[in-house]
């Protein structure tokens, strides 16, 4: 049993709160019926409370536990909830028995607290959509979309098999990416650490046994050897540690710019870096052909539907490109246009939305479209990590070429200069 409080009105007309103990919300909606009272707003306090008192401590006192221990729900485990949750409603299943069965099958901590909120608000009357509303963390404006398009229209169905679509390309691209960068990635990372350790420690023994004066080493080995002067105080002095201080305080504060007053100037830099530039717009426009066509195909408005689309584009460049496609649209004009004027979207999309518009299929033309850009985005994502290797190996080479001439130069010169003699 649970407690909820409760504000109504009775058969005088006069305004009551109070308290009231119920298995449930249709529960205690119905007590205070049978009570005469017309209720205007009903809050559950213990159990919710309760539980939220739980989740709090336990991210007080273990906050490591929380983030090792299965404290964040994370992408696959959004991916693996929505196929599990379209399989078990096809399945003709009633959405709280669906609920339930997932709540058994969960083993990580994160997701069984939050399918226990989802069954214990759906018990209570809430809507999935309005439960999920409460973790923005977990579910973004798509999802919530969605989830709410197919209970509003009975077709959840069908909404929730597009998300986990949707949600399954998303996936799949990060860990192509991941996957494709990890080992480039490590290399140079490993190169960069054996360089630092031959500059700082290794080579400063070998130039001492040259015997020749600062001024008179080649200038590559006099740059290589400031290099080594400057990464040994950075350690061992007051003036080293202030600029490593300041060094991680510009990077901090790099980081809090590029996602919040430089994002805009930062995504559109991005966009402008050969091969990486036209590999995110090539997957934005493929997120855009998708989630446009999935939420007008259940029925969303297009100007909600624009709302939704613009956050999951990736790139808040695009982004400020769809925001005035909205407006226009919103003026009365009709979607192809405005694309074709922010001139950030191939003109094939283009012309898919003109003849979705014309013909009525918009839904169906642009899921149809997404297909052949998803191909083009992996076509683009694979050029992308072919040039990507080896452009990270290639600058590699190029720091161990330098450091080598520069520690081979002046032993060249002396044994030059030896042999003249």
């Amino acid at each position: 049993m649970s407690q909820f409080s409760y504000k109504a009105v009775d058969r005088a007309g006069a305004h009551v709160a109070g308290s009231v103990e119920a298995s449930d919300r249709r529960s205690a909606v119905a007590v205070l019926a049978q009570r005469g009272h017309f209720v205007t707003d009903l809050m559950q306090q213990a159990h919710r409370g309760q539980q939220a008192g739980e989740e709090t401590s336990l991210a007080q006192s273990w906050p490591a536990l929380a983030s090792l221990g299965g404290g964040r729900v994370a992408g696959k485990d959004i991916l693996a909830m929505t196929t599990q949750l379209s399989t078990a409603v096809r399945a003709g299943l009633p959405l709280l028995n669906c609920l339930e069965l997932l709540r058994k099958q969960q083993r990580k901590s994160a997701t069984k607290r939050l399918f226990d909120h989802l069954v214990q608000a759906v018990n209570s009357g809430q809507s999935l959509s309005e439960a999920m509303a409460e973790h923005p963390n977990v579910f973004g404006p798509l999802y919530l979309s969605m989830i709410r398009v197919g209970e509003t229209g009975g077709i959840l169905e069908q909404t929730s098999a597009q998300l986990a679509s949707i949600l399954s390309r998303e996936e799949k691209i990060k860990t192509n990416m991941k996957n494709a960068s990890a080992y480039p990635i490590f290399v140079m990372a490993m190169g960069l650490i054996s360089a630092v350790v031959i500059v700082t420690w290794i080579l400063p023994g070998i130039l001492s046994t040259v015997d020749a004066g600062a001024a008179a080493m080649p200038l590559p080995t006099r740059v290589l050897m400031g290099i080594s002067d400057f990464l040994r105080a950075l350690g061992t002095s007051v003036g080293g540690w202030i600029v490593l201080g300041a060094l991680a305080v510009g990077i901090y504060g790099a980081r809090r710019w590029v996602k919040t007053a430089g994002r805009l100037e930062w995504d559109a830099f991005k966009l402008r870096i050969p091969v990486l530039g036209s590999v995110l717009r090539t997957i934005a426009v493929g997120r855009f052909a998708r989630t446009l066509g999935a939420l007008t195909q259940g029925g969303v408005t297009i100007l909600e539907a624009l709302a939704v689309v613009r956050d999951t584009l990736g790139n808040e460049m695009l982004a400020r490109r769809i925001d005035e496609v909205a407006e226009k649209v919103k003026r009365g004009e009709s979607l192809a246009t405005p694309l074709e004027e922010s001139e950030c979207f191939p003109p094939l999309l283009v012309q898919v939305v003109a003849i979705g518009e014309q013909t009525g299929k918009l839904d169906e033309l642009l899921l149809n479209a997404a297909d052949t850009f998803d191909t083009d985005a992996d076509a683009a994502i694979s050029r992308f990590m072919a040039v990507f290797p080896a452009a990270l190996i290639l600058i590699l080479a190029l720091l161990i070429g330098f450091i080598i001439a520069a520690a081979l130069l002046p032993i060249m010169m002396m044994s030059l200069g030896a042999g003249a003699l």
